[in-house]
Parts: structure tokens; sequence; C-alpha cells
């Protein structure tokens, strides 16, 4: 059994070239092999949102606080609310981060494969994260 006791490892800033805005990482757990899982509480301020990417494995995200934004390539942008869970199949080209106005957390689970977690891929446009949501008419 492992304990990693909170606020024992530093909070992390991901690499800016697979994010806008201003977002952190809090690590929770890199499983030890045979294991794969990986699991990071990521908080997303407002605006700040991922690259497209896509993950070997998929992803499940859990949304613990805030207002969140998720979309599926050819799909509109989704509202998430705290308590939401999302699944991303494998391969399933997609983004997610903060609503413009409110900032949110969520606690990202995904498992590695061959020692890569996700491809990331360009970054979401202005226009693109402007775009029609779900909960729109």
């Amino acid at each position: 059994m492992i304990i990693h006791r909170a606020g024992s490892r530093p909070s992390q800033t991901p690499n800016p070239d697979y994010f806008t805005g201003q977002v952190r990482f809090d690590p929770v757990i890199a499983g030890e092999p045979p294991s794969r899982l990986h699991a990071l509480l990521v908080t997303f301020e407002p605006d700040a949102r991922t690259a497209w990417h896509t993950h070997p494995l998929g992803q499940t995200l859990l949304i613990v606080s805030g207002l969140g934004l998720a979309q599926k390539e050819g799909e509109r942008i989704q509202t998430l609310r705290p308590g939401d869970t999302v699944w991303f199949a494998p391969g399933e080209k997609h983004w997610h981060g903060a609503a413009p106005d409110c900032a949110m957390t969520h606690l990202a689970m995904q498992e590695a494969q061959d020692g890569s977690a996700a491809d990331w891929l360009e970054k979401v446009t202005d226009a693109d994260y402007a775009g029609p949501r779900s909960d729109e008419a």
C-alpha cells in the first residue's frame, strides 16, 4: 500500500503546447506496472482548455467543481457540471476545459499504452471554443 498525503506532492504546470490558458495538474496516481492507470486533478481557469487530442485506451473525466465544456469532433460542445462523468472512447478526438467565465476542476483517469496516455493534436481555435453548445437552441 502506498499513501500519498494531501499536499505532499507539488502542483505541476502542463506543457503549454497542449493547452490554452492557465491550467494546473495535481497528481493523484500513476500506477506501477502492470497497472497502466494515470489519474490527475486538472484545474482550468476560465477560458482555459486542452488542445484536440485522443487517448489510446480512452479517458474518463469526473467533474469535481465549476463549469466545464467538452467537445467530440463533429459534434456540438457539451456543458459539464459537478458530478457529471464523461467517457471518451479510445481514439476519439476531443477537447475539454473551463467555461469562458467560470473555472473547472476534473479528475482525469486514463491508461497508458506503450508509455503514452494521450496523443496531442492541434490547439482548439477561439472559433471552435465559441461554437454551438448542446444546451443552446
